[in-house]
């Protein structure tokens, strides 16, 4: 469970036992199912992390929405390989490292709540920017909001080893993800394809 949502939990539970002494079992169906939702949204399954070199494996669980070749003109100045990530509400929402790599810097950008499924949410939408410095050069990941989820939580900070698979934040409820790895990566997946993170291979490095 993503210590993230205990608070959540708590707050469901406790609201499912004031309701079912005031109302009865009935009455606190709804909140003993928002409670049952809450622990299944925050859980935090084990992955299996591919052990493979030169690699890099999905920061997310959801659904691959965007494949494109952009220029990144703020943190690497070149062009990049650019990789969407659809975060349902149903899908575990605990965000893992691509690659190894040491965290140069975590930005948090104030934004809109656009949908995450929408192209314009990953520029304009409420977001947390994470640079890697690896043995590839700079990696980014983005978490961003989506338009139920309105705060992203990143555990990590500027100086902090990460290792492939490691976890390193959550998105509360329905979001996006978005991976910046270098040009020459030979991509894996497709637009459409589900991934689960720290375990789905996104791209090998060429």
């Amino acid at each position: 469970m993503a210590r993230e949502g205990y608070p959540f939990i708590i707050f469901s539970l406790f609201a499912t036992l004031i309701v079912y002494f005031i109302g009865g079992a009935w009455v606190a169906l709804v909140p003993f199912l928002l409670t049952v939702f809450m622990a299944f949204f925050f859980r935090d399954p084990e992955r299996s992390i591919p052990e493979e070199d030169d690699i890099f494996v999905s920061p997310a669980d959801g659904k691959v929405i965007l494949i494109q070749n952009s220029y990144d003109d703020r943190y690497t100045k070149k062009n990049v390989l650019e990789i969407g990530i659809f975060m349902s509400p149903f899908n575990c929402h605990v965000n893992r490292a691509p690659c190894d790599g040491a965290v140069d810097s975590v930005t948090h950008t104030p934004g809109r709540f656009f949908s995450a499924f929408k192209h314009a949410a990953s520029l304009q939408n409420e977001n947390v920017t994470i640079v890697l410095i690896t043995r590839y050069g700079k990696i980014i990941v983005r978490q961003v909001a989506g338009f139920l989820a309105r705060r992203a939580v990143c555990r990590v900070k500027s100086g902090d080893i990460l290792k492939k698979g490691d976890r390193f934040g959550i998105i509360k409820f329905s979001s996006r993800l978005d991976l910046y790895l270098p040009q020459n990566t030979a991509v894996n997946v497709k637009v459409g394809d589900p991934v689960r993170a720290g375990e789905t291979i996104l791209g090998y490095m060429n």
